[in-house]
């Protein structure tokens, strides 16, 4: 098990999705996924750390869009 890559995963998502302005239509999610590989590569976290601890990361991204749409349905903050 990689705690390194579920710290990455977590923090990577809280600086680009949940601060971030992206839907969650499939090319964003794609793109997303691409850049999170390409961030942990530079940060010298491979895929399957990451992996190891979030199973899929194009699901885990997925689900992350969808709490933060949940929680906040208009895009809007208080």
């Amino acid at each position: 098990m990689s705690e390194r890559g579920a710290e990455f995963f977590g923090q990577w998502i809280s600086d680009n999705v949940i601060r971030g302005n992206v839907g969650a239509d499939i090319i964003s999610v794609a793109e997303l996924t691409d850049k999170l590989f390409s961030d942990a590569k530079e940060a010298g976290v491979s895929e399957n750390e990451i992996e190891e601890e979030v199973g899929s990361a194009y699901e885990a991204i997925l689900a992350a869009i969808m709490g933060r749409e949940i929680m906040d349905p208009g895009g809007k903050s208080d």
